[in-house]
């Protein structure tokens, strides 16, 4: 087997690793790339491969960089199937149309206002194609090797991090190389666990907390210190907020808080139409998380669910306290920089971010102490209070995941270490080599590897 790495290495988006098993090309994952211009502009630029050539994809879970860039994959000529487990199709369903609506939003909307340098601004790609792509999804069923041709075998696993988020293991010829995707965490509020890995010859890691530890506090308790003290100054609260995921955990913990008294009932938006779909799929599949059928409807129905661009428009002109939660989670776009250059100026407002920010990002610059970001080509003053919730994080630590490994009890002959900055992902490294002995390294974007 050979592995070519073509995302993910030096950042933590832009997932993608073609593996060649025999006369079989097998994509694992197929992302897009977020947060630096330079990272962002590789969506734009022909794939290093060519996608006709490519016999199926793998993906780890839902999430945009990991699944974002599947539209244009099918558009530049793939037509095989796309494996994942149910509950990624079905989130898939959701976050992939939703992805290029949102693309389409903002060139129109820089058409509108003339701020693009591009005449005309062009999405990525449209709703329309996004959604022709979920035919050729195929979902499979978790912790059952399957047959998927060419002497190859395909193994799904519980991964945590996100509903329907798997580790993958593929074997041929007597080797086995195994892809943790995004790992989650043991005590997730909502998830399973991510499970042990049975066998890896080869293993391809995550690193986005490679170098941290997670705040051991209960992220309860800082979120409700975060709140009171915004209402108290009369402020707005503005989440920006994955809406697969990181939505539904906060929607149950502000549930958990008003329910124990410990935060006023103050009015809660959720601003993402998708949203409403992505939380009720957690009641289509149990199994995969912690909640019982009440607890799941109580997160469903903790927050009112804005629709239409105008109900989104005429949220910047009420005033607080209130909690607005809406896309993206970096604050690259969505419906949530509209509401920064509403509520970002006034210093009775908070700006909350509740996950990891990717360098380059509105997010990491304002969560780095910016006092002015740069919205619709105009800069906009940063006066709210900017705080986050590290720990609410779905990324397992650096100490997290070697007690996965040390659990897994494999001995694999090499480590590649991706999924992280780059201190991010040598501290990983240093941390496998000194804790478990097992060669690892930090690949380089488009490397190829033969697997002996």
């Amino acid at each position: 087997m050979e592995i070519e790495f073509l995302g993910a290495t030096g950042t933590v988006t832009g997932s993608k690793y073609l593996v060649h098993a025999g006369e079989k090309k097998i994509l694992v994952d197929c992302g897009l790339f977020q947060g630096f211009k330079q990272l962002r502009l590789r969506n734009w630029a022909p794939l290093p491969i060519n996608p006709a050539e490519v016999d199926m994809v793998v993906l780890t879970h839902a999430h945009l960089d990991h699944s974002g860039y599947l539209p244009i994959l099918i558009r530049d000529g793939f037509t095989g199937k796309i494996l994942c487990t149910s509950a990624t199709r079905d989130l898939c369903e959701v976050l992939l149309p939703d992805s290029g609506r949102l693309q389409e939003e903002e060139a129109r909307f820089a058409n509108r206002h003339g701020f693009s340098k591009h005449s005309p601004a062009l999405p990525l790609y449209t709703e329309q194609q996004a959604q022709a792509s979920l035919a050729q999804f195929v979902p499979i069923a978790l912790g059952s090797d399957v047959d998927i041709g060419g002497g190859l075998s395909l193994r799904l696993s519980p991964a945590g991090h996100l509903l329907g988020a798997a580790t993958v293991r593929l074997c041929h010829g007597g080797q086995s190389i195994v892809f943790s995707g995004d790992l989650g965490r043991p005590s997730d509020l909502i998830l399973v666990p991510p499970a042990r890995i049975e066998q890896a010859d080869y293993l391809v890691v995550e690193s986005t907390y490679g170098n941290r530890r997670h705040d051991p506090s209960d992220p309860k308790d800082i979120l409700e210190q975060v709140l009171n003290r915004t209402f108290d100054r009369g402020g707005v609260v503005v989440i920006p907020s994955f809406a697969v995921g990181r939505a539904q955990t906060l929607m149950y913990l502000i549930h958990l808080l008003k329910a124990a008294g410990r935060i006023p009932d103050v009015p809660v938006f959720l601003n993402s139409p998708m949203a409403i779909n992505a939380t009720r799929i957690f009641h289509n599949h149990r199994g995969e998380h912690r909640l019982s059928p009440p607890e799941c409807e109580a997160m469903c129905t903790a927050a009112k669910i804005v629709n239409s661009p105008e109900e989104s428009k005429r949220l910047n002109q009420r005033s607080g306290p209130m909690i607005l939660i809406a896309g993206s989670g970096m604050a690259t776009g969505g419906r949530v920089v509209h509401h920064l250059k509403a509520f970002a100026p006034d210093a009775r407002n908070t700006v909350l971010f509740a996950g990891y920010q990717a360098g380059g990002t509105r997010g990491a610059a304002m969560v780095g102490g910016t006092d002015v970001i740069k919205i619709h080509g105009e800069y906009v003053p940063v006066r709210a209070e900017v705080a986050s919730i590290d720990n609410l994080s779905g990324h397992a630590d650096y100490a997290e995941i070697l007690d996965w490994l040390r659990l897994s009890e494999i001995s694999p002959r090499e480590v590649f270490v991706t999924h992280g900055e780059a201190d991010a992902a040598d501290a990983m490294r240093r941390h496998i080599a000194e804790s478990l002995g097992w060669n690892a390294r930090v690949p380089e974007y488009l490397e190829r590897v033969i697997l002996p």
